[in-house]
């Protein structure tokens, strides 16, 4: 398929310009549309996801207008091709077509996300408005981080789905042969064709065991019979999730019989459709199942400078680098340059603080105070001075710091001087006293708790970390393609999730009056 070009010629008579330019806001995303989509996604900006050879396809440019309106706007494929076709406005964004210009069909869209997918620049559209914002200076060197959860669009499997399902997934890819050969290792009566449940009294557990055991068999022999085979790519993976389903559910007991393992595995597949999804938590009381979008703004502007997706079991801390690229490349000027960063308690991390602090990065990140366990005083009242390799409790004895293995790097044991200690009961019931831990950021992790007590400290966090939460409600403000993913997929949903950040930056920027000039982007409401 070759590149399609926008008509550079209108129709006076038949044009949504003369019909639209007084009554759609020129501060509205069809307003800047209107006026700069031709600067924005040029149809060369996509040259080269076509090929020279083939028929034209739909100019890109148009496409890439009707993709941000419909992630705007929340609509399916089919909704957004119907309001191109029907709804001036769309075709005013576009450059300001002709009313009769032909519409195009919802594969369109399909095609063009898959083609952007393959790309070097799956999120160019994101990277062009954004660049808009640098340029027009409203991007500064102050973010502020937060994460939202987003449902997946697939059903969670129970235990004897995700086997069964597993298993029929992996004779689906595997070739005749290799097929018929895993076929003769079941032992039970499943054929695994269908993705019904298997007829039985559920209500019998002897019944419930017998099928979890047998089909764990099946499942272990598929995969003992093709260990040490070479496998393509699709059988490969298909035996991974296969084996992994198996280890995460099934353990097997004294009699050698295959059981549900009682509890949770920390990273537990969920589904077979879609392995990439988990379990979440939201709070402690509520959970959910999907992933978790990440984004950094600029609070001054409320652009959104950069968003992640991760599945939901992530820490936020954990993408909080790859949110902050842009500050932390400016290392060595960082301190100069006025760079800070917000987050709330989520973000309080030692690496991130570390980070923040090292490089001289104004650094407003909340940090959790010490758990209080059982009532006891928590590690806060305990002086540690990390010089002197001492930590002092609250009745006044010092202890020193003994050096020690795995996630901590230290502590300090009381031991003999809780014995006979007023302050026993408030402090600890262990027979052999009270130790505290020292981690690798202890300082980071402390100095983070002391500052953030600080009045100018909290002054500044106050009146600007809220204003994430509310870009994120400008995110979220709709069920489906808000907070319900519309695709699959992590790598899927993190792009679809960049082009409503783009979206909603476009709006944005409309708001402030963005437009180009003969110097370049300029904002009227910078």
């Amino acid at each position: 398929m070759t590149l399609g070009r926008v008509p550079s010629q209108g129709d006076l008579l038949r044009s949504t310009v003369e019909f639209c330019a007084g009554r759609v806001g020129e501060d509205s995303i069809y307003g800047v549309l209107h006026r700069e989509c031709s600067r924005l996604f040029p149809d060369e900006m996509f040259a080269d996801l076509f090929t020279d050879v083939g028929r034209r396809s739909v100019p890109p440019m148009i496409v890439a207008v009707v993709m941000v309106l419909q992630r705007l706007e929340d609509l399916s494929d089919r909704e957004a091709v119907e309001r191109f076709a029907f709804d001036a406005r769309w075709e005013y964004a576009a450059g300001g077509l002709d009313f009769d210009y032909p519409g195009f069909v919802h594969t369109v869209l399909v095609d063009m996300r898959a083609r952007l997918a393959r790309s070097q620049r799956p999120n160019s559209v994101f990277d062009v408005v954004l660049e808009v914002a640098y340029q027009a200076g409203l991007v500064g060197r102050r973010r502020v981080l937060d994460s939202t959860l987003l449902y997946d669009s697939v059903a969670t499997m129970d235990t004897i789905t995700l086997v069964r399902s597993a298993i029929r997934g992996l004779l689906t890819v595997a070739g005749t042969e290799l097929t018929a050969a895993m076929r003769a290792q079941v032992s039970s009566d499943d054929d695994y064709a269908s993705a019904a449940k298997p007829g039985i009294d559920w209500d019998d557990e002897t019944a419930r065991a017998q099928l979890i055991d047998s089909r764990a068999r099946d499942g272990m022999a598929m995969l003992a019979l093709l260990d040490g085979l070479e496998l393509d790519e699709r059988v490969s993976k298909a035996a991974q999730l296969l084996a992994t389903v198996l280890g995460q559910d099934i353990t097997e007991d004294d009699d050698g019989v295959f059981a549900i393992v009682r509890g949770t595995a920390a990273d537990r597949v969920i589904s077979t459709v879609e392995p990439e999804t988990r379990h979440g938590h939201k709070t402690s009381a509520r959970g959910f199942d999907g992933y978790k979008g990440h984004i950094a703004i600029d609070p001054d502007s409320e652009i959104i400078t950069a968003t992640e997706v991760t599945p939901g079991n992530a820490g936020d801390a954990d993408t909080a680098e790859a949110l902050l690229t842009d500050i932390l490349a400016c290392e060595a000027e960082a301190s100069s340059c006025g760079a800070a960063v917000f987050g709330d308690s989520a973000y309080g991390a030692g690496e991130l603080l570390k980070q923040l602090d090292d490089n001289g990065i104004r650094n407003r990140i909340k940090v959790q105070p010490s758990p209080s366990v059982k009532g006891h005083f928590s590690k806060d009242r305990f002086a540690v001075d990390l010089d002197q390799r001492t930590v002092t409790c609250p009745a006044g004895v010092a202890a020193p710091i003994a050096a020690r293995t795995g996630r901590h790097t230290g502590a300090a044991y009381f031991g003999a001087a809780c014995t006979d200690c007023p302050l026993r009961a408030q402090c600890t019931t262990a027979a052999g006293g009270r130790t505290i831990t020292i981690g690798a950021h202890e300082k980071y992790l402390a100095t983070g708790r002391e500052r953030q007590h600080d009045k100018a400290w909290k002054a500044e966090y106050r009146a600007t970390r809220p204003k994430v939460e509310r870009k994120i409600g400008h995110l979220m403000r709709r069920r489906h393609g808000g907070r319900r993913a519309r695709v699959r997929g992590q790598a899927k949903i993190g792009a679809d999730f960049g082009l409503l950040a783009a979206a909603v930056n476009l709006a944005r920027l409309a708001v402030l009056g963005i437009g180009h000039t003969t110097s370049g982007w300029t904002a009227a409401r910078a």
